[in-house]
């Protein structure tokens, strides 16, 4: 059973891995926790053990399995954590005023919807997705391929295949959470892309099933990417649902 230090230690891993780009060290830990570097390897090597780190072959550090973000983001689920920090930044509000814009001046459902996605591709760094009618919008897959993960052709080729089937997959399976979080291996498609999907549905003028999101390298800040994917779906629908005027000038 994990132990409270453990399950900090794991999030210090997950949090430094997303910032450095780089597997996590027992010396880095040990400052962190004013702990003996023998110490923390120790945590580390129990943690590994259960499943939640692993250490690549060419380096000293440890990064985060799909295992080990599964439990981390549960656990910001699970403790608010996510819904505490719902403030929206300048650059958050200046954005929400474009999408506004783009909506208001076009009258279409269809700007604002692409004005999101550029949106969330400009404050999350990562690709943005959404579906428009019956059509999936992509914008920003230059970010997605310039991360040191994608490096590998074997992952590039994961991705290709994800954003392949991604649209169909979306029709048949239409996820129905709030916020809908595929990490790794859980992406029904494309599962060995070392990729994360965070999908939000919101009602749309334009389909039965909408969805807004990203698509990133399962090293990320889970807490602020899915907290703008969720903000960024309710001002959406609530934008589409209270403009009558964004309707049916959209014909795909």
């Amino acid at each position: 059973m994990m132990t409270d230090r453990q399950a900090k230690i794991l999030a210090a891993v997950i949090e430094q891995y997303a910032e450095m780009a780089a597997p996590v060290g027992s010396v880095l830990l040990a400052k962190l926790f004013d702990v003996s570097p023998a110490t923390m390897r120790s945590e580390m090597k129990k943690l590994e053990e259960m499943g939640y780190l692993t250490q690549p072959h060419t380096s000293a550090g440890r990064v985060p399995t799909d295992k080990g973000y599964r439990l981390y983001v549960n656990s910001l689920v699970e403790t608010g954590a996510i819904k505490k920090a719902n403030e929206r930044t300048e650059k958050q509000r200046h954005a929400d005023k474009a999408i506004k814009a783009h909506a208001i001046s076009g009258g279409r459902a269809d700007l604002a919807i692409r004005a999101a996605v550029d949106s969330l591709v400009e404050l999350t760094h990562d690709m943005g997705l959404a579906t428009i009618g019956e059509q999936l919008y992509i914008s920003g897959m230059s970010n997605l391929f310039e991360q040191p993960e994608f490096l590998d052709p074997d992952h590039v080729r994961a991705v290709a295949h994800l954003l392949d089937n991604l649209e169909p997959w979306l029709k048949q399976m239409t996820p129905d959470q709030p916020v809908n979080i595929f990490i790794g291996s859980e992406n029904p498609i494309g599962a060995g892309s070392e990729s994360s999907l965070i999908i939000c549905k919101f009602r749309s003028p334009l389909a039965e099933n909408s969805y807004i999101g990203v698509l990133g390298s399962t090293r990320q800040d889970y807490a602020r990417v899915i907290r703008l994917v969720s903000q960024t779906g309710h001002m959406l629908e609530q934008l589409l649902g209270s403009s009558n005027n964004l309707l049916g000038e959209y014909n795909g």
